[in-house]
């Protein structure tokens, strides 16, 4: 049986989204991750899904969706990759475990759409490596 892992973010329309797709697929089926937001925007950043499609990462099927639904559900693990949801939710209820990993929101970014684009790059970068490190570690 995976384990389950809850992304949070406050929009659910950018770090946490991209972290869905990246936290399924570096798991190879060993880990379940949903994403939800504490204040849903109602859409999936476009540029999000583009810097999946970049490195071969299908973002078919994310919508951006609320935290309440998830609140009595059992996780492993709830992950936090903003300030905003750490605050909101600083305890999950059926979490064994809450680490908080806040990285820039990418769309906050400014300038051209090829320079908002090298943020969202960067910050799809570094939640890969983030995950990828968790991964590693929880098999040791």
């Amino acid at each position: 049986m995976s384990k389950r892992v809850l992304i949070l973010c406050t929009g659910n329309s950018c770090r946490s989204q991209m972290a869905e797709v990246i936290w399924n697929t570096q798991s190879a089926g060993k880990w379940e991750a949903v994403s939800a937001g504490s204040r849903p925007s109602g859409y999936v950043h476009p540029l999000a899904l583009k810097a999946l499609e970049e490195i071969g990462l299908s973002p078919e099927g994310l919508n951006s969706k609320s935290s309440q639904p998830f609140i009595d559900q059992p996780f492993d693990l709830v992950v936090t990759v903003c300030g905003n949801a750490q605050t909101d939710c600083p305890v999950w209820p059926g979490a064994a475990e809450i680490l908080h990993w806040p990285f820039e929101d990418p769309a906050d970014a400014i300038g051209s759409d090829e320079e908002k684009m090298e943020c969202f790059r960067t910050v799809r970068d570094k939640i890969k490596t983030r995950i990828a490190q968790y991964l590693d570690s929880a098999e040791e």
